[in-house]
């Protein structure tokens, strides 16, 4: 008899139950992925939809008094090198609104977003969020296709998508939080956010390929994806451990053993049959929990406010940090798009880092504030270091990432988890969308206020954007001291306690 293959032992070796964890793990990392994707060519495209007309028409001049006739067609196309109405003196503003206006339509929507997931089959609801995500990110690039220049079609196709964005966040995050207990959580989820820094990274690839050839594929392309992802989602996304129990005793034929039910999701290594599991639903299983009645776990408040003023910081980043890129270290749209991609890279240690250390000392809230302590200075140190050349600006765009996107990705994923699964809550779980949503949705709401006070600031120097970028980040670290104060307090009363009960 020949030998098992070692590859195949260690396939063995995991149980089902792991199998589907892996699978529920790797589908929603990609899902959100997706979202990203979606959403981070509008900063890449920026710089094409205003360019600096000048050295194109010092070009142009320059050809014309030349005899090279036949150069001539192309360098009067690129006169008009700006994409109205973004060929005018404000067109930051212009920018900045199409920016605010899909941030503010996932800021409002995110609140209703979690209490309707809630209400809803969560497979059913993400996929029909992707699929419409995918259109409306695609009728963005067509704008290019069929030369259409009204602000008003670019703005409401972003409030349009903004509003469907919102399915994605409480989604998946209950989703993952349903398969993955209290253990390691910080590690897990660390790893599994780095989904942002990923979806930010391939869509500033994607994007940054066609942007100065055909811009409207940056976003056509990146719109496929999403629905495409939307239908995947649709046929292999399990929401509940318990919604495998009832398929397999349903389908388990007539006077067969649920013993093969019990290996699909083993409690332990003793297998032992038991009568077939049908799930109904009874009297008692805890209803959904309401808006006020989230607000009132401990905790929640404090993060909400403290991730408003960490996610004003990340998004502004995400939205401008190209265009600065270009204007400051003078790149094209495309090497800027490539070089702003060592932000998330740095944003996905930074998570990792974040959800590891959060893990071992068991204290959120002071994993953030230390963070969050070391991000101000660093943005500043940024803000100077990027005119001394390529290698210092590289540097300084990983550390950057990983401060700003570490207590971001923290909030957002395993701080969101814990409370949504809070001890007062007795058990429900279902409130665990709701508590998600809000939170991200608080913090939706300074994601839709950085890239808009950018615009406005950035007219005035780039120095004031940075500034308010460290105000910010300074605000979310004063939101989180009595967290903190709390979490210490309760790591020096710990030894105490322990003495007093060997006492008795």
């Amino acid at each position: 008899m020949a030998p098992v293959p070692p590859g195949i032992r260690l396939l063995v070796s995991f149980d089902r139950n792991q199998w589907y964890r892996a699978l529920t793990f790797i589908l929603t990392f990609l899902l959100y992925t997706s979202f990203h994707l979606s959403r981070k060519p509008i900063s890449i495209i920026k710089s094409e939809l205003h360019k600096n007309c000048s050295s194109v028409s010092e070009m142009s001049t320059a050809a014309s008094s030349s005899s090279q006739q036949a150069s001539l067609p192309s360098l009067h196309n690129d006169m008009d090198c700006s994409w109205k109405p973004f060929d005018k003196s404000n067109y930051k503003q212009l920018l900045g609104a199409m920016d605010y206006s899909f941030l503010c339509a996932y800021a409002v929507g995110m609140y209703l977003s979690g209490i309707i997931g809630e209400r809803l089959p969560i497979r059913l609801y993400l996929t029909v969020g992707m699929l419409a995500s995918g259109l409306f990110t695609c009728l963005f690039g067509l704008g290019y296709v069929y030369n259409i220049h009204s602000l008003g079609f670019y703005v409401s196709i972003q409030v349009a998508n903004g509003l469907v964005q919102t399915t994605g966040w409480p989604s998946v995050v209950t989703c993952i939080g349903n398969w993955f207990g209290k253990g390691r959580r910080g590690l897990i989820m660390g790893l599994w956010n780095s989904h942002t820094s990923v979806g930010n990274i391939l869509g500033s690839l994607i994007a940054g390929y066609w942007v100065s050839s055909n811009w409207g594929l940056s976003f056509i392309v990146p719109g496929i994806i999403i629905a495409t992802m939307g239908v995947v989602c649709f046929f292999f996304l399990i929401e509940h451990p318990n919604d495998l129990k009832s398929v397999y005793a349903q389908n388990s034929p007539p006077g067969k053993s649920s013993y093969d039910t019990e290996l699909l999701l083993p409690r332990d290594r003793v297998c032992v049959p038991v009568q077939p599991v049908v799930v109904v639903k009874s009297e008692s299983e805890p209803s959904a929990i309401s808006f006020m009645g989230a607000l009132q776990i401990p905790g929640v408040i404090d993060f909400s406010l403290c991730l408003l003023f960490a996610k004003l910081v990340s998004y502004t980043f995400l939205f401008w940090l190209p265009l600065y890129i270009t204007k400051a270290a003078h790149l094209d749209a495309k090497e800027a798009g490539d070089l702003s991609t060592l932000f998330d890279v740095g944003g996905i240690v930074g998570g990792i880092l974040a959800g590891v250390i959060s893990d071992k000392l068991g204290k959120r809230a002071t994993t953030c504030a230390v963070m969050l302590l070391l991000a101000a200075p660093t943005l500043y140190g940024f803000s100077m270091i990027s005119e001394f050349g390529l290698g210092p600006t590289i540097g300084m765009l990983l550390v950057c990432g990983g401060l700003v996107n570490g207590p971001y990705a923290l909030i957002t994923t395993a701080v969101s988890a814990d409370l949504g699964t809070h001890k007062s809550l007795k058990g429900n779980a279902r409130a665990l969308s709701t508590v998600t949503a809000i939170i991200d949705g608080t913090g939706s709401v300074g994601a839709a206020l950085g890239p808009l006070l950018a615009g406005l600031l950035s007219s005035g120097g780039w120095d004031q954007v940075f500034y308010m970028l460290m105000t910010a980040d300074f605000l979310a670290l004063l939101l989180l001291l009595r967290l903190v104060k709390k979490e210490l307090h309760s790591t020096k009363s710990r030894p105490i306690s322990i003495v007093q009960l060997k006492e008795h």
